[in-house]
């Protein structure tokens, strides 16, 4: 179960603040930098704190990636049901938001991503919908949607074999699903589509190098 601080939204206001992500200057979120507190937290301190890792809390290159995408190319999702899997810190379901989108459900199991994801969108006077429902679990629900969108969801095998599953099974329902990768080490471009590529400048302490190219794949339906 995602943990949450006692005053969740007074907590990520005063560990992060306001920025523009380098590939969507257009949003101004709620992130962590060098300069604020949860940049240099230890596991300890978070335990302190309730908190679970604050993956939220970054701008991560993938959901950049999607989220440049959907504003370069808003007939992707203009007038339709988007669904935005493991939304980190909301990024791309604000960009679906932007492009015109009917509705936008954000969905993470990180509760704490989810008040950050609110409270990104508040920021920049957008509205969209939450959901902490785990999409992957087979007793729970297939949420209603015409395009799904996911960003950096292959860190782990697990977790990537599962979400490229469960992402292609909405392409074989005929809906148009987009994911933004930066070669992570469990993804696999076998039965994908390339949409587009991006050069994203990214930390040093968190990728390891200052810049990231990132590529919006479309989930095709058969491998």
């Amino acid at each position: 179960m995602a943990r949450l601080p006692a005053e969740p939204e007074a907590f990520i206001r005063a560990n992060t603040a306001l920025e523009a992500p380098a590939m969507v200057p257009e949003f101004q979120l709620w992130l962590a930098s060098e300069y604020v507190p949860i940049w240099q937290a230890t596991e300890a301190w978070l335990e302190e704190q309730n908190v679970d890792p604050p993956y939220w809390a970054f701008c991560w290159p993938g959901g950049q990636a999607v989220a440049r995408y959907l504003l370069d190319n808003p007939h992707e999702v203009r007038g339709k049901r988007v669904v935005d899997f493991a939304a980190g810190s909301g990024v791309a379901s604000m960009a679906a938001v932007r492009a015109g989108a009917a509705s936008v459900v954000a969905n993470d199991i990180d509760a704490l991503s989810l008040v950050a994801t609110r409270l990104n969108a508040e920021a920049n006077g957008l509205r969209l919908a939450v959901s902490a429902e785990d999409w992957l679990a087979a007793a729970e629900g297939e949420p209603e949607a015409d395009v799904v969108i996911a960003g950096d969801v292959c860190y782990e095998r697990e977790m990537s074999a599962r979400a490229l599953a469960w992402l292609r099974g909405h392409a074989r329902r005929g809906r148009l699903v987009l994911l933004g990768d930066p070669g992570r080490n469990y993804f696999s471009a076998q039965a994908l589509e390339e949409r587009a590529r991006y050069e994203i400048p990214t930390s040093l302490q968190l990728e390891n190098r200052g810049m990231r190219e990132t590529v919006v794949w479309r989930v095709l339906p058969h491998p």
